[in-house]
C-alpha cells in the first residue's frame, strides 16, 4: 500500500497509518484493493475499494470505498490531521423501499461499527440514500430493486487508524446482510480448491 503524498518523504504519521491499514484484519468476505487516491483534497492520501463477496457463490453482496486523508495543518472543518471519507453500497430487499426508518438505520450501522471497534472520532457527517429502480416495457419482467448507499466522513481522534478501516468494513458487511461475528470469534477463510 503506497498512498499518495507530496514529493519527498511522507511524514512518519502517514507512513505509520499506511502500515496500520496494511495490518488491519478483515473478514474473509472482504476483498480490498488499493486505487489511486484523490489529488487535491489533502497533501497525503490513500484510497481503497472493497467488495464483500459471498463465500459460497463468489457473488458481490456490497461494495464501497475508503479514503484516508492526512493534512498536518489540521484543516478547521476536520478538527484534526486525519479525515476518513467513505461510502458503502448494497442492494436490499425490495420491500425495504418504503421503510421510513431506512436512512436512520443505515446511519446507526455506521455509528455502531465505529463504536464497536472503539474507533474514536469526531466531526462525523454523511448521508444515507436509497434508490428504487423499476423496469418498464421490454424490461417489465425484471423485479424492482432497492440500493442503499451510506456516504460518511469523520475525523479519527486516535492513532489506531486500522480500526477505522475495520469499522468501515464492518459497516460494509452489515449493509451486505452478513451477520456480525461474536466478540472474540475470527471467521476462517473458505477452503480453496
Amino acid at each position: 500500500m503506497g498512498g499518495r503524498g507530496l514529493p519527498g518523504d511522507s511524514p512518519v504519521e502517514f507512513t505509520r497509518a499506511l502500515q496500520e491499514l496494511r495490518d488491519a484484519r478483515m473478514r474473509p468476505e472482504v476483498r480490498l484493493t488499493e486505487v489511486p487516491a484523490p489529488q487535491r483534497i489533502a497533501p497525503y492520501a490513500v484510497a481503497l475499494t472493497a467488495e464483500v463477496v459471498s463465500q459460497r457463490a463468489d457473488e458481490e453482496l456490497a461494495s464501497g470505498r475508503f479514503v484516508l486523508l492526512h493534512d498536518p495543518s489540521e484543516p478547521e472543518p476536520w478538527g484534526g490531521p486525519w479525515r476518513a471519507v467513505t461510502f458503502a453500497r448494497a442492494e436490499l430487499e425490495a420491500e425495504l423501499a418504503n421503510d421510513p426508518m431506512l436512512g436512520a438505520v443505515g446511519w446507526s450501522w455506521l455509528v455502531d461499527a465505529l463504536d464497536g471497534r472503539g474507533a474514536r472520532h469526531t466531526a462525523e457527517a454523511g448521508t444515507v440514500t436509497r434508490v428504487v429502480s423499476e423496469s418498464f416495457a421490454g424490461l417489465a419482467d425484471r423485479r424492482a430493486s432497492v440500493e442503499m448507499e451510506v456516504r460518511a466522513s469523520w475525523t479519527p481522534t486516535d492513532d489506531a487508524l486500522g480500526t477505522h478501516l475495520q469499522a468501515w468494513a464492518d459497516l460494509l458487511c452489515t449493509v451486505a446482510g452478513l451477520p456480525p461475528l461474536p466478540e472474540g470469534v475470527v471467521a476462517l477463510p473458505a477452503q480453496r480448491r
